[in-house]
């Protein structure tokens, strides 16, 4: 039996695609227009949409305030800098429905997961270290770094290969970066914010597991 997920901040959908594969039927919600989002669409405040119906809502604050440059120190700033994780966090609470928060490593979510690329035989060639707050149980997988041993285009002028492929920059061919995400329908905006649907794939699974027990 297929169940209802909302995708709060969902972006072009990398979420929700992995939840649709999980088994659930998708209403992704955000701010701005998202026309390669591949499902129901409702351009729409996250924090003000209603929150019943669903049986999993996930969201996804942003997470520009808390991410410095990534070769500075203290690449993430653990702190909810607009309090965005904290309202969403709350909402979710009191909609009692099952939930997951999405955000990058180093931001203050309450007891997280975190999944790596090389967790996934799907995602091997990406590293891509997301951080994942649930309210019902999740084995954490191991990272697999050691199976990454590609041979991929650097982000920079630098002559030596990297055994992962980065995500969201233009010198890298955008097939590559697509086919290394598990994701073919967005432009290379859209990929650098999104998570590969592996992920919420593997959430999604955790999610209907905890309900059928």
């Amino acid at each position: 039996m297929r169940l209802r997920a909302l995708d709060l901040f969902c972006g072009a959908g990398g979420i929700s695609v992995g939840l649709f594969r999980a088994g659930f039927d998708v209403v992704g919600i955000d701010i701005e227009p998202q026309p390669n989002y591949p499902f129901k669409f409702i351009q729409a405040d996250a924090f003000n949409v209603p929150l019943t119906g669903y049986d999993l809502i996930s969201a996804s604050p942003p997470c520009q305030g808390r991410t410095a440059y990534k070769r500075r120190p203290n690449h993430v700033r653990s702190v909810d800098t607009d309090g965005s994780i904290v309202r969403v966090r709350e909402r979710l609470m009191v909609s009692n429905t099952p939930y997951i928060i999405e955000n990058v490593v180093g931001a203050p979510l309450i007891s997280p997961i975190k999944l790596c690329g090389s967790m996934f035989d799907e995602t091997t060639n990406i590293r891509r270290h997301r951080i994942f707050e649930c309210s019902f149980p999740v084995v954490q997988p191991s990272c697999r770094h050691e199976l990454q041993l590609g041979s991929f285009p650097q982000a920079t002028n630098r002559k030596n290969r990297r055994r992962t492929v980065e995500v969201g920059v233009w010198r890298i061919p955008l097939k590559i970066q697509q086919e290394a995400m598990g994701i073919d329908w967005m432009s290379l905006a859209e990929l650098s914010q999104a998570i590969p649907p592996i992920y919420a794939e593997y959430l999604g699974k955790a999610a209907r597991e905890s309900f059928r027990r």
